[in-house]
């Protein structure tokens, strides 16, 4: 079990962008619960809005921002939601059960959408790129 989820919503969402958050904690399965906490509290462009930005500040804090990546952070953004729109989950947990190929099959999704490699494109890392096979 990921350890994230010993934390609730809030408390995780605070924490993360406190950046006091444990970063062992963020997983990519806690990177996918941080969009879904923003997309089901606020909505998808709230999300994109404030999540790549913490992401920066929590990567440098923790001394790697490099890791950072816009195209993948705002994309990974548009699939949570795209799977939310599907989901008859009233949380977290149950969703991550429903649709486990977000978490064990990311790469293919991302791939589905984009026909290079975002993970190292330095382009990507640095702003988000549209998908150039199937919009979001």
């Amino acid at each position: 079990m990921e350890k994230h989820r010993q934390l609730n919503d809030l408390d995780f969402k605070e924490q993360f962008k406190n950046t006091i958050l444990d970063p062992t904690l963020f997983s990519h399965e806690a990177h996918i619960r941080l969009a879904w906490i923003y997309i089901t509290n606020y909505n998808v462009v709230t999300a994109c809005e404030l999540i790549p930005g913490q992401i920066l500040n929590f990567a440098t804090k923790h001394g790697d921002p490099d890791k950072f990546n816009a195209t993948v952070t705002i994309a990974a953004i548009h699939i949570v939601d795209h799977f939310i729109q599907k989901s008859e989950s009233l949380n977290f947990q149950d969703f991550i059960a429903e649709f486990p190929r977000i978490k064990y099959n990311f790469k293919k999704l991302l791939n589905s959408h984009y026909g290079f490699d975002i993970f190292t494109s330095k382009k990507a890392k640095l702003n988000y790129i549209e998908p150039d096979i199937l919009s979001f």
